[in-house]
């Protein structure tokens, strides 16, 4: 009658006690046994969060992006799109990003733009393991305190309708 196979028979001479099942076989690591893609969304959404977190930030997306973005947020069901704003390109080990936004009035653009650089490189390696080569930063607008937003009416005036 064969012997039931135990664990340590599963381990090859030489390997360290526990090695992956396909290394104990001759086979390639299971890192090496397929491929991961990532869409471009991914690293898009990655990138968005991550340049939401640097303080100074208004909005991102250009300003037709971000009008177009506030009616698709006004439909039933819709919801805000974490990447606009945000282009990236992905290749099978690095990635390129794009990303157009508001600033707050009053804080340092070169600053504010290395912060947020820095983060989104930070996470979209991290999280997906890919090489970020660049990440390109276009400030649109400047966003002022006394400003509305898109999607804000504004407030009613104190004047009298000419038409009753």
């Amino acid at each position: 009658m064969p012997e039931t196979p135990k664990p340590s028979d599963l381990t090859k001479p030489g390997l360290p006690h526990g090695a992956p099942h396909g290394a104990a076989h001759g086979g390639s690591p299971a890192e090496e046994r397929g491929r991961t893609v990532l869409a471009d969304g991914v690293v898009e959404k990655i990138a968005g969060m991550a340049a939401r977190e640097v303080p100074g930030i208004y909005a991102l997306g250009s300003g037709l992006a971000r009008t177009f973005g506030a009616m698709r947020d006004r439909v039933p069901g819709g919801r805000a799109s974490v990447s606009r704003g945000i282009k990236a390109e992905v290749g099978e080990r690095q990635t390129a990003i794009d990303i157009a936004l508001v600033v707050e009035y009053g804080v340092v653009i070169p600053e504010l733009a290395a912060a947020v650089r820095r983060n989104i490189i930070v996470s979209v390696e991290r999280m997906t393991g890919l090489e970020v080569v660049e990440v390109n930063i276009a400030v649109n607008d400047v966003h002022l305190p006394d400003e509305l937003d898109e999607d804000e009416e504004p407030p009613p005036s104190d004047r009298r309708t000419r038409v009753q």
